[in-house]
């Protein structure tokens, strides 16, 4: 407000304030009260003002691709040109940064999602991590796509059949399924 902004009316957001005091600041920028407002993530979802054209967003490269997406959708959402300048913190080049050239190149949220689970990794599948490589002894969730997903196939075909998994062969699987992965996905066989 006393730097390069002054003169202008600017409003804040960020996830510590009031919900109503959020929905009022939301308002009066969405009524052109004010001209420019200044928000943490708490901005990305849910938020529509057609005429937001100018997005800045700051530490851009500490940001996955999904949520520069969600970020990104907040401007341009009526018949006014959207520009989004995203700038990056550290020394690394912005050029040198993959994500942020897929993040230029496209604006298709299928191509992100897959770019970015190539790039960060699909995290723990069963756990919290949400970036990095999965833990899995056999496959590669990259590489071995075709033949999870014909597994999955196979195995959601066994469900279909034996939903309780009773049958000869299925007892053991079962079996091992609760014992490796039971406590991550909340799951007892009862005992």
């Amino acid at each position: 407000r006393t730097g390069p902004l002054k003169g202008l009316r600017v409003g804040l957001l960020h996830g510590r304030m009031a919900s109503d005091e959020k929905q009022q600041v939301m308002e009066s920028f969405a009524e052109g009260e004010l001209d420019v407002l200044v928000s943490t993530t708490v901005i990305e979802v849910g938020i529509d003002v057609p005429n937001a054209t100018v997005m800045a967003i700051l530490g851009g490269n500490r940001f996955g691709l999904a949520q520069l997406h969600q970020l990104r959708g907040r401007v341009s959402r009526g018949t006014h040109a959207g520009h989004v300048c995203v700038f990056v913190n550290g020394d690394k080049p912005p050029q040198e940064d993959e994500r942020l050239k897929v993040f230029e190149q496209t604006l298709d949220g299928f191509e992100l999602a897959e770019a970015d689970f190539r790039l960060r990794g699909p995290g723990d599948v069963l756990g919290q991590r949400q970036s990095g490589d999965a833990r899995l002894r056999i496959a590669d969730l990259h590489r071995d796509i075709d033949v999870l997903q014909v597994a999955r196939e196979m195995a959601q075909d066994w469900i279909d059949q034996d939903p309780e998994m009773e049958s000869e062969g299925l007892e053991d699987l079962k079996s091992q399924v609760l014992r490796r992965y039971g406590n991550h996905l909340d799951l007892s066989d009862g005992a």
